[in-house]
């Protein structure tokens, strides 16, 4: 088998790289990522020797129609696992249009192309599929009770979720329309390794190990559900091996935690791992919060561990602490990351708030 992994450069996948190579070890991945400032070939450096054997990387970008054309043409694409997107919401209020193109025709161009070369009139070559990652956020926000199921209708509130809704629309519309074989996975909160320091835990982590202000949003007590990264990406993999064509999977950790808790326990790890006494809550600034601000997210995940028999496994002290000792072990990629061009965002979306 072989599959077509889309942001394989990126936080989650990269991961999933790792864990699908490692896993599978009669099969290849076709990796295609643009390498914005989010996406670092970096991330895939501890591939071993023998897994670069069965990945191939293709820089180029999702909304290339003539590039995605030459790449099932030439590697006869089994699968396609679109991990590609512009993903952070304060960047998505700033400059919505880069979300509509590549959230919503990049993934339209996919969609295209593999229809092209999957379907021959009649019916559909056998084992074919396309799994769309997308997010708990096109839901919208919750009270302070309840959970996101699949059936919960699509309430998206940035530019950001509204072009992950959409491209989630058009997917389920090939399905619908065309009868693509097609799954949708919707996450939570995702953390670990390799994530850029524009999201909150290694932006945090970063901000304290130099001794600069915590940003923290408005009072900090908005809701995120927490999933480790790895968890993730067995799930995402369990439901392309075995996800019921045409269904959506909710992917949740079961962590519920505001944002302020985890700034602090950050700080807390820190200190009790490196003895930096400098790390401390007095670093924590309450900055004005971003237009459109959802309040609570939880994940009803009871369909995939019904249907698939997952779970979580990591529970977020361990995840936490994994992740923190990650960046501490990595400084040098953490350096290499922060661009210039991260630098000018920061100040601009932070320090002039």
């Amino acid at each position: 088998m072989r599959i077509l992994v889309t942001g394989c450069a990126g936080f989650i996948g990269s991961n999933f790289v790792y864990y699908y190579l490692e896993k599978y070890k009669d099969r290849e991945i076709i990796g295609l990522d643009k390498l914005t400032y989010a996406g670092n070939l970096k991330n895939l450096e501890k591939l071993t020797d023998e897994q670069k054997q069965r990945f191939k990387f293709i820089k180029g970008d999702i909304n290339n129609s003539e590039l995605v054309e030459y790449i099932f043409e030439e590697y006869d694409i089994d699968g396609v696992i679109n991990f590609a997107a512009e993903s952070h919401v304060d960047r998505s209020i700033l400059d919505p249009q880069i979300f509509v193109k590549t959230n919503i025709l990049g993934t339209q161009v996919l969609l295209n192309v593999a229809r092209k070369h999957w379907f021959d009139g009649k019916r559909w070559k056998e084992g074919k599929k396309f799994l769309q990652v997308s997010t708990d956020e096109v839901y919208g926000s919750l009270g302070p009770t309840g959970y996101f199921t699949e059936e919960t209708p699509l309430d998206p509130h940035s530019p950001y979720s509204a072009s992950k809704a959409s491209a989630d629309l058009l997917v389920k519309a090939y399905h619908d329309t065309y009868k693509m074989p097609i799954n949708i996975t919707r996450c939570s909160n995702n953390y670990g390794p390799y994530q850029f320091p524009e999201k909150l835990i290694p932006l945090m982590i970063t901000n304290a190990l130099e001794h600069k202000e915590l940003p923290v949003y408005g009072d900090g007590k908005q809701i995120r559900d927490w999933l480790y990264v790895e968890d993730h990406c067995r799930a995402i993999d369990m439901v392309f091996e075995n996800g019921k064509i045409g269904e959506v999977y909710n992917i949740g950790g079961n962590n519920e935690r505001e944002n302020i808790f985890i700034v602090r326990k950050i700080i807390e790890v820190l200190r009790e791992i490196t003895g930096d006494e400098q790390i401390n809550e007095n670093l924590i600034k309450h900055v004005k919060d971003r237009p459109g601000h959802d309040r609570r997210y939880a994940i009803d995940a009871s369909k995939i561990k019904k249907e698939l028999g997952w779970e979580p496994e990591v529970e977020f002290e361990e995840g936490i602490r994994k992740t923190i000792k990650w960046y501490l072990e990595n400084k040098d990629w953490l350096e290499s990351v922060k661009s210039g061009e991260y630098l000018k965002w920061y100040e601009r979306n932070y320090i002039k708030r």
